[in-house]
């Protein structure tokens, strides 16, 4: 998984003032905690941290004015109309350590011939790896599967040192037969008027 460098500075003012003059210096809010620490209150540079969270579950290494820590992102907060970031909570990890994430489910292959459609019963599946080598994904292979079949937990292969975090029978992906539309339902409400006008 990708490692990347951030320069952060300990945030000292708080409220939504405060918020939004980091925001508008083009940084972002967040607050740093784990280990039974206490929570430190940090401002990062949001161009750097959104192309960083890019990656999913990216372990991030943190200069705090002279103190370097190792963090990953655990909730993420973003303006709901322009996308831009306006608040990070980060998780302290160390290396070597394990900890929970959920990491994307990626398919591959194609389906008998047919109509089928693809469903992700879970886009992202729960797993415990070691802090530094978080998988930035799995990929699963729905070849030749048809309407009917699923793919379970346990089927998917996971890198070496990450096991998961749900049960073995958990459907991660299952295969639909496509609905044809049913044309004569409208056909079918006009009689059902007539007859009750009648």
């Amino acid at each position: 998984m990708s490692e990347v460098k951030l320069a952060a500075s300990v945030r000292t003012e708080f409220g939504k003032g405060a918020a939004r003059r980091v925001r508008r210096e083009d940084k972002v809010p967040g607050v740093l905690y784990g280990h039974g620490t206490a929570p430190v209150h940090v401002t990062l540079p949001g161009h750097e941290l959104l192309l960083a969270l890019r990656t999913p579950n990216v372990l991030l290494s943190l200069d705090i004015e002279g103190t370097n820590e190792l963090a990953i992102p655990k909730a993420v907060q973003r303006d709901p109309l322009k996308g831009f970031i306006e608040h990070v909570d980060l998780l302290l990890v160390k290396r070597g350590e394990k900890v929970s994430v959920e990491i994307p489910v990626l398919t591959e292959g194609d389906l008998a011939p047919g109509a089928f459609l693809v469903e992700h019963v879970l886009n992202a599946l729960p797993v415990e790896a070691e802090a530094t080598h978080i998988p930035e994904s799995v990929t699963v292979s729905v070849e030749g599967l048809s309407a009917g079949d699923s793919v379970l937990a346990k089927d998917v292969k996971l890198p070496k040192g990450t096991t998961l975090t749900v049960e073995d029978d958990a459907v991660v992906i299952q295969v639909l037969a496509a609905q044809a539309e049913e044309p004569a339902a409208e056909g079918t409400e006009g009689e059902g008027e007539e007859a009750a006008e009648a």
